[in-house]
């Protein structure tokens, strides 16, 4: 398998399309071996950089995507291409399909009581063949996690999509993965609540534009605007200075080399 990993930004990431993401979980999967998929955004670096124990679960997993345009973009000015971001309700929905598709059984965690029964409705009228590991809501206490995570794993699910914010979700996955032994687990923040119509995702030319953020800052702009806009400028300051070090970096790669001509 081509080496696709590189490193931005303090992250490490895997710079695949969403068709290969798809294809690696599926191997992932055939495995069986219990692995934490995780996304990377202008939020998560952010957070990333204050967390160590956050930055060490995302460096650790062996699937890392670039859920955000943010991310696209700096690996564009740092010089690391990345061909695309895959976020993580297209990854979720196109995961969904190929469940359908080859019989593996996912498990749903998260959100409220409503929300968890709209998504079951949802999506057993939508896949009436397919078998469901189970559907729970996200509202328990530290306490039960193991209990949950046990019943998770004798659901014999193939795929865990935890829908918690970060860095929670990425916490709970890494404690209890061993414990859940489900080969594929996913977190997928608030999509829950998007395919519930609890809230809306922006349209088709604004993810396309890279304003997704802006849709929902919109949406929510009291709960929003510490995070889109006072983190955005964080991230660009991260960018900047990642900037900055390749540069002198670079200078002394350069002075090094016209030194050893003389």
């Amino acid at each position: 398998m081509i080496n696709v990993r590189t490193q931005i930004l303090g992250s490490n990431l895997d710079c695949l399309t969403l068709s290969q993401t798809l294809n690696r979980i599926e191997d992932i999967i055939q495995k069986g071996q219990p692995t934490q998929h995780v996304v990377i955004n202008a939020n998560k670096i952010n957070l990333m950089h204050q967390d160590t124990k956050l930055r060490d679960i995302v460096n650790a997993s062996p699937l890392i995507n670039a859920d955000g345009s943010s991310i696209v973009l700096a690996g564009k000015l740092l010089g690391q291409p990345i061909p695309e971001r895959v976020t993580g309700i297209d990854l979720f929905e196109e995961l969904l399909d190929i469940c359908n598709e080859k019989e593996y059984r996912p498990y749903f965690l998260g959100a409220t009581q409503e929300v968890i029964e709209e998504i079951e409705a949802h999506y057993r009228a939508k896949y009436p063949d397919m078998s469901f590991g189970g559907f729970r809501n996200g509202y328990f206490s530290p306490e039960e996690s193991a209990s949950i995570a046990n019943e998770i794993r004798e659901s014999d699910s193939d795929i865990l999509f935890l829908a918690f914010s970060s860095p929670q979700k990425e916490y709970w996955a890494s404690e209890h993965l061993e414990r859940l032994d489900v080969p594929f687990v996913m977190g997928v923040g608030g999509t829950f609540d998007v395919i519930a119509g609890k809230t809306n995702r922006a349209p088709q030319w604004m993810q396309r534009a890279g304003l997704e953020w802006f849709y929902r800052f919109v949406q929510e702009p009291r709960r929003m605007f510490s995070r889109y806009f006072f983190g955005n400028l964080r991230f660009l300051n991260h960018v900047k200075q990642e900037k900055i070090k390749l540069w002198k970096e670079n200078r002394f790669v350069g002075r090094s080399q016209d030194e050893r001509n003389y």
